[in-house]
């Protein structure tokens, strides 16, 4: 999915914020999408303990459960926000956040397995990479 405005980015991660997205719209692209506005305009809910309670907020309001094994991911959350302040770095502060966000999903960010060149599916997906940050294991980030 890409965002042919910045508006349609301000829409995801005002929903986030104010926990009326629909579900639907919490995509990969989404999530980018969301990652990339706070970066730029509310860096302040861009940091690690903010964002966990932003999500698992906006989660509790659509239903999802945030447990062991559903919900709240930290260390993907996490490496998907360095991500995208790494892409969004590397642009002027005037470009457009639909136009950073396009370059982004068109990079390897845009694949939902990127994380796989990084972590094994062993540590990612396990309790504690979910709770907290683990360290990669596979291939250390670029960013």
């Amino acid at each position: 999915m890409y965002f042919t405005d910045d508006d349609a980015i301000e829409h995801v991660a005002s929903g986030i914020i104010d926990r009326t997205l629909p579900k639907s719209e919490w995509t990969h692209a989404g999530h980018f999408a969301a990652a990339l506005w706070l970066c730029r305009h509310r860096p302040d809910l861009a940091k690690a303990d903010a964002i966990r309670a932003l999500i698992t907020r906006y989660n509790e309001a659509t239903h999802i459960a945030n447990t062991d094994t559903s919900g709240y991911h930290h260390t993907i959350t996490l490496a998907s926000m360095r991500g995208a302040a790494f892409c969004l770095a590397g642009h002027a502060e005037t470009v457009p956040l639909h136009i950073v966000h396009a370059a982004l999903m068109t990079s390897r960010l845009g694949s939902p397995d990127w994380l796989l060149a990084h972590w094994s599916r062993e540590i990612l997906f396990s309790v504690a990479a979910r709770r907290n940050w683990a360290e990669p294991d596979l291939h250390p980030l670029a960013f």
